[in-house]
């Protein structure tokens, strides 16, 4: 059995029973962002903290990604079982908004406005067999 690892270090909590996203928040002026980075885009300070963004937020704005992406795009995908999906990018609370993956991938099944919660995903399975996982959202349940 392969390993779940995070695609990269610093984008979500994992392993974790909720996980949350990850970013950023400048100590001086309170910008948030994601991924998380070491100086503020806002102010310029060098003093941020890590916080969990959280796992669900509104979908603002999205579209349909119908062609395999280009290099250096590296998922377990081919050409021949790619399947067109949802990008969009999700307000999470504090007005942070996150590209992600959607997990519907019909127009029918995306709303400006409704609320998303976040999935972990297997992306790729890398050489030594871990199968690296990464963030996408879905229709939240229960809302």
């Amino acid at each position: 059995m392969s390993n779940q690892v995070p695609l990269h270090e610093g984008l979500f909590t994992w392993p974790a029973a909720k996980p949350q996203l990850l970013g950023s928040r400048c100590n001086q002026c309170a910008e948030a962002t994601f991924p998380a980075q070491p100086d503020c885009r806002s102010c310029g300070s060098r003093q941020t903290t890590i916080v969990e963004l959280g796992d669900r937020g509104i979908l603002w704005t999205w579209t349909i990604q119908t062609f395999m992406p280009k290099q250096p795009y590296r998922s377990d995908e081919t050409p021949e079982t790619f399947r067109p999906y949802g990008v969009g990018y999700v307000e999470m609370p504090g007005g942070v908004r996150v590209e992600a993956r959607l997990q519907a991938n019909s127009p029918d099944q995306l709303q400006i406005g409704m609320p998303m919660q976040l999935d972990i995903i297997p992306f790729r399975t890398d050489k030594n067999g871990n199968q690296k996982m990464t963030f996408s959202f879905s229709a939240a349940q229960g809302v």
